[in-house]
Parts: structure tokens; C-alpha cells; sequence
């Protein structure tokens, strides 16, 4: 708006539009669950399904067959459908801890201790405290390569090897400069066939350097806090390897060289020597014979019980730490008594939390649409919603036919309906609905089938004669009729309240004044625009004025926003008349 000035003259205004380009954050889907390797209890992003598998691996063998976790096929599932980052959370049984660096050498030295060597040691062949210990990132036995001289095959392919095993090497050693070579390979590599995941050259044991080992490959470790509900992070290094952190450093040699550059007498001797080894000694593993897919039951959820989810449950209910839209647990089903309670607490998170949806199943393989009904009338929430049936797939990693619940393909429909669409579409319909890696749904749903499944808020995995499996329902668990219960509502809801409170954060503390309240609308203002342009709202209003923010609210330190909104309605529910008309008749216009 223009300013004038009493007298005649030119006055210049300033109008910042600037601000007004930046976009939402994208907190992406998040998946609870077991994996086969990785850390436990710590959200992690993955960025794409080989980010997932070298991070959490894709198969194992259980009871002598090779399977797969619901969690990797769920994984799969959303980085096929075009899913940009995914926030997992890894669930074990029992206690699990990390497999620690086991040195081993061609040379004859008594190599069972386990021990680095330094170049003093080895002169007697007797192991002196480990110059510097590494650790895994991953915990369980699938890290587990406890190394003796005994362990190689021909051209050096460990004994117990694989491609989720770890091994590591020394290179270029130099005692006039210090420094050395971290090669960090893959378990199941060859001596003359190497597979080098990561690289690190030039560090070394000077703690006053930057090249320190524990500065360049990192030394933190995540530990659970169970009085806050909390990971709490130890260390002084963040973890710049995908792989492995420095557990700690024994033999520290501060200002190795000095001033004229020439090395430290007392420390060369105790130099790493060139080599390679193994992991070793990590704890923890996969129940022998566990039941998965179709086998889940109430005490043996592929390996795990129900209370092993606690912690993560726990975790993931804090927005503050972790920024996800879209939740799933396959695995856990609703209608199991051990797991029921967790579906109960993981709910109640997600209402508390306001900011994501959550995508539980309501029954195991053997469910009946009776039961499957009778488990979602115990819901209502529009925080939550359902699909049905169980479906059968090729598990991507064993090449096995396999049934899956829901919840685990239904992470792609939501991945593709954001990528070519935006939240407040609805994930459903041939369009966007499509689920073209589902060989077929367990039922093969007749019409009555589906107005049961939809007027009890269960949105059905319908077979549609040249189409396949689609999903074909979009309703929350909410049951009194509003517009939030609908999925498509819900999370455009879900998308305002997360851009619009970022910039609210941005004006706490700020002066409670005219200027402040316009401002904030100005920001808001171009949003939701893009929002109607985009065909998310029908029209909408932003009120902060001095109407809902009289000098009684100002006197109590508080500022107050009404923001009205008309959401679209999606086409659910078509008819189309084929009227037949006689001859000479006038259409009408």
C-alpha cells in the first residue's frame, strides 16, 4: 500500500515478496519393524530401496528357508511407487549389541586374541592393547565373524561370510607421517576380488589433528533413555560411515610429528600394521523357524513378540525428534490380543501428535470380512485407516509368491499418489490406486462385499477385470460423518497444520503488533492460493487481526489465527442416466 506524506514529495516503499517461494517440508512415510540387520531402535532415513538393503539388509534364512521381513517387501513397495525418503525404525528381540574389529593377518603371529597388532607387538607376537577398535553400526549375529587364523577359504573368502557381514583392512602405513588407510569391504569379498563399500585415507591416532580416526570416521553411539523416552547420543565425533564407528582409541599419539616434522620415536612402534580382518562377537539373532507372512500369529510375529515394538512405539511419538506423514507397522495386526494394545498406544501417539496418518491391519491371513468388520467398528479416529484383503505377491528378494497384509502395499499407493498428485488427492482408484506388483487379493470382492467393507470405514483392495488389484475406498476409521473422514481431508489437514505451524514457530517471542499479524498472513496467504490452484481447497480465509486478537488476549502474552477452510470433496459416487429419446425430440441445454 502506498504512504503519502503530508507535503509534496516521493516516498519509496519497501514490500519483501521474497519469502513467500518456500515450499512445505516433506517428512515422507515411516515404517516400524524387524529387519535383518541395522541399527535397533533408531530411526533412520533411507533414501531408496538399496539405501534400505545396505542398510538393512533384504533376506535371511530362517528354519531353512530364505524369507523376508514384512518391513523390506513394505520398503520395496513404496520406493517402486515412486517414494522419495522413508524414516525406518528396526524392532529385535532380546538384547543386541554391535560386532567389534577382530584383526587378522597372513603372517604366523598367534592371530586368536583378536587383537589389532601394533608394529612393537608384533616383533614377539604378543598383542598389545588395540592400537583402535571399530565397531559396527548394525547389530545382531548377521554381523557375527568371529575371526581366527582358520577362517579363510581359498583366495581369502571368509569362512562365514555374506554379503551383511563386514570385513575391513589397513593400508599404507607410514611411521614418518603417521598416517594410514581404513578400507571398510563387504563380508563375502574375496582377498583377490575386493568389494570396498567405503574408503578412508590419511587418518590417524593424533587427537590434536584433523585427520584424527575418530574425527573423520566418527564415534557416536545412540543409546536408549527409557525415563524420557528418548535415544540419547554419546560421543564426540558424528558418524560420517554408513558402516562402522571408532568404539574407542587406545594408543593415542598427540603431535606424532613435531615441529621440523620428523615423527615421534615414542609412538612409531606403535603404529597399526597393514592387514585385514573381521566383526565379531555381536549379539543377538532371529528366532529359529519364526513364522512369517501368512503364519503370523499372537505370540510370533516373525521372530518378535508384540512388546518387542515398545521402544520404538515410544520413539516415534515425539514430532519434535522425528517428521514422517504416514505411518505403518506390518506385522502387527489388530485383531491379535498381544497386539492390540499396541495398535491402541501407537494411535493415541498419532492423534497427539496431529501431524501424520497411521495405516494399521485389522486381521491376520485368516480373517473373515465378519471379523474384519467387527475389529474396525472398535476404532474410530480419523488418524487412522484400514485396507483389506490380504493380498499375494512375488517377495522382491527370494522371488518367492508370498501373502502379504495390506499395510505392506499400501505404502506405495500413498508414495505414488504424492509424487503425481499431492496429499490431498485421494490415494485410491484406477489412477492412482493401482497396485501392479499384487498377483491377486486373497478375496476376490463382489459389490455387497464392498459396501460392507466401506460403510464399516475398511477401504477394500478391490479386483477389477483389466486393471488388477486397486485399491478402491479412501475412508479414516473416523465414523461420524465430516469431511475428515475421508484420507484425502485428513491429510491435506495433516499438510497445513505442518507448513503453517512452521511459520508460527518463526514468530513466537515476536512483538504482538499490527505488523506482526500482517505479516504472518502475508506468508500464509500465497500458500493455501497454491493449495486452491492445486485443487485442494474449494476457498479459505485467514483471520489475525485485531478482531480475534483484542487487548485481553494481547495482556496474556497471546496471539490468535483462524484459519476457515473448504476442503474438496472427491467424485466417490458417480451416476450416469442413459436417457433414450424419440425420434424429433429437442435435447435438453
Amino acid at each position: 500500500m502506498a504512504n503519502f506524506t503530508i507535503s509534496p514529495g516521493v516516498t519509496t516503499n519497501e514490500i519483501d515478496n521474497t519469502f513467500l517461494l518456500g515450499q512445505p517440508v516433506q517428512a515422507g512415510a515411516a515404517i516400524i519393524g524387524p529387519t535383518v540387520k541395522g541399527p535397533v531402535n533408531e530411526p533412520t532415513l533411507v533414501t531408496s530401496y538399496s539405501d534400505f538393503t545396505n542398510k538393512f539388509g533384504d533376506t535371511l534364512l530362517s528354519g531353512s528357508q530364505n524369507v523376508s521381513f514384512l518391513t523390506s517387501i513394505s520398503a520395496y513397495s513404496y520406493f517402486n511407487y515412486g517414494g522419495e525418503s522413508l524414516l525406518v525404525t528396526r524392532v529385535a528381540s532380546g538384547s543386541y549389541t554391535a560386532a567389534t574389529s577382530s584383526f587378522i593377518n597372513t603372517s604366523s603371529l598367534d592371530l586368536a586374541s583378536g587383537s589389532f597388532y601394533s608394529a612393537s607387538s608384533a616383533a614377539t607376537a604378543n598383542p598389545l592393547s588395540n592400537p583402535f577398535i571399530l565397531e559396527t553400526l548394525a547389530k545382531g549375529r548377521v554381523m557375527d565373524n568371529s575371526a581366527t587364523g582358520s577362517t579363510y577359504y581359498t583366495n581369502g573368502l571368509l569362512l562365514s561370510g555374506s554379503k551383511d557381514n563386514l570385513r575391513f583392512e589397513i593400508r599404507n602405513v607410514s611411521t614418518s607421517s603417521g598416517l594410514f588407510n581404513v578400507l571398510i569391504r563387504q563380508g563375502n569379498d574375496l582377498q583377490n576380488k575386493k568389494i570396498v563399500l567405503e574408503t578412508w585415507k590419511n587418518v590417524n591416532l593424533d587427537p590434536e589433528s584433523n585427520r584424527f580416526i575418530s574425527k573423520v570416521i566418527g564415534d557416536q553411539t545412540i543409546t536408549y533413555d527409557s525415563t524420557n523416552e528418548q535415544n540419547v547420543t554419546t560421543g564426540d565425533y558424528p558418524n560420517n560411515s554408513r558402516y562402522v564407528r571408532v568404539k574407542q582409541v587406545n594408543q593415542l599419539m598427540p603431535n606424532y610429528l613435531d615441529a621440523a616434522g620428523n615423527a615421534n620415536l615414542l609412538y612409531t612402534g606403535s603404529m597399526p600394521i597393514a592387514g585385514n580382518g573381521t566383526f565379531g562377537s555381536s549379539t543377538g539373532q532371529t528366532k529359529e523357524n519364526a513364522q512369517f507372512y501368512d503364519n503370523i500369529s499372537n505370540t510370533d510375529t516373525q521372530g518378535l513378540v508384540a512388546d518387542n515394538y515398545d521402544t520404538a512405539i515410544a520413539l516415534m511419538k515425539n514430532k519434535d525428534a522425528y517428521r514422517y506423514n504416514v505411518l505403518f507397522t506390518p506385522g502387527l495386526m489388530n485383531s491379535l490380543a498381544s497386539h492390540t494394545g499396541k495398535i491402541s498406544t501407537i494411535i493415541t501417539n498419532t492423534i497427539s501428535r496431529g501431524d501424520a496418518l497411521y495405516v494399521p491391519d485389522m486381521t491376520e491371513y485368516e480373517g473373515t470380512l465378519n471379523e474384519v468388520i467387527t475389529q474396525a467398528t472398535s476404532r474410530d479416529t480419523s488418524y487412522a485407516a484400514t485396507y483389506w484383503p490380504w493380498v499375494k505377491m512375488i517377495d522382491p528378494g527370494t522371488g518367492k509368491m508370498v501373502w502379504i497384509p495390506a499395510s505392506t502395499v499400501v505404502p506405495g499407493v500413498y508414495a505414488y499418489n504424492d509424487k503425481v498428485a499431492a496429499p490431498w488427492f485421494a490415494p485410491a482408484g484406477i489412477n492412482r490406486g493401482g497396485l501392479n506388483t499384487v498377483q491377486y487379493a486373497k478375496y476376490k470382492l463382489t459389490q455387497a462385499n464392498k459396501d460392507d467393507l466401506y460403510e464399516a470405514n475398511i477401504n477394500p483392495l478391490a479386483t477389477i477385470s483389466g486393471e488388477g488389484v486397486v485399491v478402491f475406498g479412501q475412508k479414516t476409521l473416523q465414523k461420524e460423518a465430516s469431511a475428515l473422514d475421508r484420507v484425502n481431508v485428513r491429510r491435506l489437514v495433516i499438510e497445513l497444520k505442518q507448513y503453517i505451524g512452521q511459520l508460527a514457530d518463526q514468530i513466537v517471542f515476536e512483538q504482538n503488533t499490527a505488523t506482526t499479524r500482517k505479516n504472518f498472513i502475508a506468508r500464509v496467504t500465497p500458500y493455501l492460493e497454491a493449495i486452491q490452484q492445486k485443487q485442494g481447497l474449494y476457498a479459505f480465509k485467514v483471520l489475525m487481526d485485531e478482531s480475534n486478537n483484542g487487548p485481553a488476549v494481547i495482556d496474556r502474552n497471546q496471539l490468535v489465527g483462524e484459519i476457515f477452510i473448504q476442503p474438496t470433496r472427491t467424485a466417490e459416487f458417480i451416476s450416469i442416466d442413459f436417457i433414450l429419446m424419440p425420434t424429433g425430440a429437442e435435447f435438453p441445454s
